[in-house]
This record gives C-alpha cells, structure tokens and sequence, in this order.
C-alpha cells in the first residue's frame, strides 16, 4: 500500500504597511493585528491535523504567521531561506499609486522588458526550483503524516503553476493564494496526486485586497500587505 503525506503552503497573514511599501525580502515588517488574527484562525481550523513538521521562511511576517500553529502542535519550525520572498528590484519603492508608480518613473521602465523570466525580478523557473527541493524536503520528514510551509504569494504560487505544468506568466491578479490561504500538495509515496486549496481566514481579508490589481506588494507583485 502506498503511504500518503501532505504538505500545505501557507501564505502569511495581512502585514503592517500604512505607507505601501514593496517590502519583500526586508527586515522589519510585521504582521498588523488583523494578520495575526488570521493566524491564529489558521492554528484553530488546522490544528488538529496530523501535522508533524513544519518550515518557515526567515522573514518576520511568516515566523508570525506559523507561530500559533507551531503553539498549538508542539512544533519547533525549521527556518528555511528557500521558502523565502522572490527577489525584486522594485523593492523599497511605495506602491500607494498602485501600476502608476512604474508609468510614473521611465527610469524603472527598463525592467519591463520580459515577463516570461521576468526580467524585474527572480527567474520564476529559480524560485520554483528553491521552493519545490524545500517541499520533497517537508514531505520525506513527514512522511505518512502532514507538514505545513509557510511562505510567501509569489513562490508559493510560483510552485503551483510549476506543478500544475502552466506557464508563469500570469496578472498578479489571477493569483489564487489570498492571505493565510493553504495549497495542499497531496503524495502517494513520491508521486503527487492531487493539488488542494482552500482559505482558512478567507472570511477575515479585506474586499480591497482580494480585488486589487496592484497594492503594496507591488506592480509586478511580489507579496501583498
């Protein structure tokens, strides 16, 4: 018979960012009250899972987001800087004006050049590789059990199309991964046979960030407040 284990990608809860900035990989930024609301919705809806490993990338909004779950479990997370935010050379910028940031500034124009790599940012074949040896990783330390990731949008959405053989290139805004969202990837054995979704804190996230084309995580999009 063969042995099932999964492994949920945990995007982070809703981050403090009242000036709209594209925060990715930086220090210092931290879940708002609302985000560790989400967090701790996570832990009660998924806390009595079978979830014997978890990882967590390095940054501060995702160790936030895991910390409830990881309470309730008894878990230590593994800090993983594979599972990290991808790279962007828009980070630092406010993206309070949303795509007009970019329209506004011809000297960022030249970053635009080729969405299929893209050309702004971490090669998405790059991420998807980092973020994929980190989930065979997860799923061989529980295996027969389930393990839990937490990450961040693009690379976790990143992995998916990458499973699900589609191209990367996409709108920031057809991204299915809302904060605090799971995408279940379900092994037998070694072989993936199913890829589940669903929103644990979905009834807790603003209608302005599930509609919003662009926002602070920026225009390309890396990660939203």
């Amino acid at each position: 018979m063969s042995t099932q284990t999964i492994v949920h990608l945990l995007r982070h809860g809703e981050v403090f960012n009242p000036t709209g900035v594209l925060y990715g990989r930086r220090d210092g930024y931290h879940l708002s009250e609302l985000g560790l609301q989400m967090a701790q919705r996570v832990a009660d809806v998924v806390g009595d899972r079978d979830i014997v490993h978890m990882r967590s990338s390095p940054l501060e909004r995702a160790q936030e987001t895991g910390a409830p779950l990881a309470k309730r479990l008894g878990l230590t997370p593994e800090i993983d800087s594979r599972i990290i935010e991808s790279g962007n050379v828009f980070e630092g910028l406010s993206f309070r004006e949303g795509a007009m940031t970019i329209a506004k500034r011809p000297r960022l124009w030249r970053h635009l050049y080729n969405p299929f790599r893209p050309s702004w940012g971490e090669p998405y074949a790059e991420i998807a590789g980092r973020m994929v040896a980190a989930v065979h990783d997860a799923r061989d330390a529980a295996r027969g059990h389930e393990a839990v990731i937490v990450s961040h949008q693009l690379p976790i959405w990143t992995t998916r199309l990458f499973l699900e053989k589609r191209s990367y290139v996409h709108h920031p805004k057809s991204r299915q991964c809302t904060l605090c969202s799971l995408t279940s990837i379900v092994f037998e054995d070694d072989r993936i046979t199913q890829l589940r979704y669903s929103e644990p804190a979905g009834d807790l996230i603003p209608v302005a960030d599930r509609s919003a084309p662009f926002s602070a995580g920026g225009a390309p999009q890396e990660d939203r407040p």
